[in-house]
């Protein structure tokens, strides 16, 4: 027998059975006290939330505690996007106080037509300019409802970089695209390549893809390029206008004429049209067309248009004036008749594009 320091091993108190309690009336009391303390702590919760509710009166859904606790462990946090946070922007910002005091535009004898400006950018700018020129754009009044439409055109480079910034009540346009669809036509852009990248807009016919000698665009590749662009679902700024000398031997009425016949050859809606009359004698030039040589000249517009096509087409369709338009000069010019907004080039990459986006209010007066 086995014995711890003379004594014999079952005989020593350890290794004797403990009676069947010992040891479990701690714990089991223990328990009962743990236990008290989470329901009185849930209790606690519970009232906690529901004096919540009754103050705020927020309807709320009954989550588990144990879900609610990993749902906000794992959750992931969401990314910021662009567009939606202009448009929330914009749907919280002031209105213009001519929208504010006249409701929604309609049309009216004053205003038969909606007012539009366009921006053409041209071949200028980089990212650092264009995201300081679209900052300062977008601390203008919201337009929605207004009487006037905004469009501006960067470079095709550009188009998504400045949408992914610009405020979501300016349309963006390219300002152009090839006579077709899609092929082996190295550096072109055709308008199904525009429209699927989800813009509306396309400038055609500018003078300057007329005249440069680079470029020499005819009155029929343009007439092409609008058919093709309008059954791709574009809208079309079509620019006409005469060069000095035209404009010196008195030719300006025949020059439009052929310019806007070319295209009336190949289209019969044109509802998706506005025209841009450019005296292009006066684009970039600093001299800028009388507002009564505009008015002049956007009238006989207007006229062969009902003559040759339609006078329902004719009184609808929007006629820019695109002659070096200026925060100077867009109030005395928007309060023609005839004249329903501007293509601006030079002024469109300055604040004062605004000023001039704002001319449309005179014709309330």
């Amino acid at each position: 027998m086995a014995h711890y320091y003379g004594t014999p091993v079952y005989d020593m108190e350890f290794n004797k059975p403990a009676p069947w309690y010992q040891g479990r009336v701690a714990c089991f009391l223990g328990g009962c006290v743990v236990a008290a303390c989470v329901t009185m702590g849930v209790k606690s919760q519970m009232n906690t939330a529901t004096e919540n509710y009754a103050v705020t009166a927020v309807p709320s859904v009954a989550v588990p505690a144990a879900s609610a606790v990993v749902n906000r462990r794992f959750a992931q946090p969401q990314p910021l996007n662009r567009a939606e946070v202009r448009r929330a922007r914009f749907s919280n910002a002031r209105p213009s106080s001519v929208a504010l005091a006249a409701g929604e535009w309609a049309p009216s004898e004053k205003m038969p037509r909606k007012f539009i400006v366009g921006g053409n950018w041209k071949c200028n700018g980089d990212r650092a300019s264009i995201k300081s020129l679209v900052s300062s754009l977008n601390e203008g009044d919201n337009l929605a409802g207004s009487g006037v439409e905004v469009v501006v055109a960067p470079p095709m480079l550009f188009g998504d970089y400045t949408r992914g910034m610009l405020r979501p009540d300016f349309g963006v346009a390219f300002q152009n695209c090839w006579v077709g669809g899609g092929g082996a036509f190295t550096g072109e852009v055709s308008a199904d390549m525009i429209k699927d990248a989800g813009f509306d807009w396309v400038i055609l016919g500018h003078s300057e893809r007329r005249a440069l000698p680079e470029l020499m665009e005819t009155d029929e590749t343009v007439a092409t390029k609008t058919a093709y662009a309008l059954e791709a679902g574009l809208k079309v700024m079509l620019c006409i206008g005469e060069q000095l000398d035209e404009r010196q031997s008195g030719k300006t009425d025949e020059v439009n004429a052929r310019q806007l016949a070319a295209v009336a050859d190949k289209i019969t809606d044109w509802s998706n049209v506005v025209i841009a009359y450019e005296p292009v004698w006066a684009i970039g030039t600093g001299v800028v067309a009388t507002p009564e040589q505009a008015q002049e000249t956007h009238a006989n517009i207007r006229k062969w248009m009902s003559d040759n096509v339609s006078p329902e087409v004719a009184k609808e369709i929007r006629i820019m004036y695109g002659g070096s338009a200026n925060a100077g000069n867009a109030e005395a010019l928007a309060v023609q008749p005839d004249v329903d907004g501007f293509l601006v080039g030079g002024a469109s990459l300055k604040p004062e594009f605004l000023k001039v986006i704002d001319s449309w209010s005179k014709k309330l007066e």
